[in-house]
């Protein structure tokens, strides 16, 4: 497997490692950095798990294990702040799924009700030695959330096309060659802003075309998908900035990732013009994910050396 730097599923994750307060001072410091090479090793056999089978289960982040305690006694006043955070802050009515404990907070899972449809997170910092959760000081890495909402509205405004790349994804599946993640593995261990069980948008604060989207729907969360894309700016798009991160799983639990399967959806990906625009990057797993990281990345993992460029 090559070095190149992309967002994988442990994007995230790296963010959240540094959770709780730690993170409350850093938050700008990742605006350009969403192409992060997945640094966790390989999933152990012991932590190992078939993705058809993976709920989200047995995650887990750093020192997360007292405020995991402290949280769970805490659910409704959390849920409570998260849903009213994201209500307040990004116009956008949300449905708690998950709070994990992290280092001197609680990460909280969210997905948007309707659309745009995405998941982000929240972090409510915790006091370890009081045994309480400060509800009040709830905060959100604004890139993120921000990311994960232009992620949803360029799913909304080219619905068309995004409903051709799920089609093909859909038909691979159903011949029992491949699989994605389930759902409920995304709504509770996700976080990854627009998602689907086959790959999930991400974009650098660069991309300057869709910006024009989110400024109308953060003014008029009820506007029309009409004039949101007729806000978006198509001589401003730049695919180099703008990624749809594939990953697929093998649907055979003793498979190995297989390579004439993965070219065969490379030539597909590159002949096909009714897809959405961006860059595409693409990685084909074996059958199994590691529980506590929410990776899938292994060392028989095949990774798309260079993007498939649509622009």
């Amino acid at each position: 497997m090559h070095n190149k730097t992309k967002i994988l599923l442990c994007s995230v994750g790296i963010s959240l490692m540094l959770g709780g307060c730690s993170g409350m001072n850093s938050t700008n410091n990742n605006q350009d950095t969403e192409k992060t090479k997945e640094t966790q090793a390989a999933p152990s056999e012991e932590t190992k798990i078939s993705v058809q089978d993976y709920t989200g289960e047995g995650y887990a982040l750093p020192y997360g294990r007292v405020t995991d305690e402290i949280a769970e006694k805490n659910l409704a006043q959390i849920e409570e702040a998260a849903i009213s955070f994201f209500k307040e802050n990004y116009k956008t009515d949300v449905t708690v799924h998950n709070v994990v404990g992290a280092k001197d907070g609680a990460t909280v899972f969210v997905e948007s009700k309707g659309e745009p449809h995405f998941y982000t997170y929240a972090v409510v910092p915790i006091d370890e030695l009081e045994k309480k959760v400060m509800t009040e000081k709830i905060w959100a890495d604004e890139f993120q959330v921000k990311n994960a909402i232009k992620g949803g509205l360029y799913n909304m405004i080219f619905k068309e096309e995004f409903n051709q790349l799920d089609n093909y994804f859909d038909s691979l599946a159903a011949e029992g060659k491949i699989t994605g993640r389930t759902k409920e593995s995304i709504q509770n261990v996700g976080g990854h802003g627009f998602s689907t069980p086959y790959y999930f948008i991400s974009m650098r604060s660069k991309e300057a075309a869709i910006q024009p989207v989110y400024d109308l729907f953060m003014k008029n969360p009820d506007e029309s998908t009409e004039n949101l894309r007729k806000a978006f700016e198509e001589n401003s798009f730049s695919a180099k900035y703008l990624f749809i991160n594939i990953q697929l799983f093998m649907a055979d639990k003793n498979a190995n990732p297989d390579k004439k399967l993965f070219d065969k959806i490379i030539k597909d990906l590159e002949e096909m013009t009714s897809i959405p625009r961006g860059s595409y990057s693409f990685v084909l797993n074996d059958n199994f994910i590691d529980k506590q990281s929410s990776s899938g990345m292994g060392d028989n993992s095949l990774d798309l050396l260079k993007d498939i460029i649509k622009e």
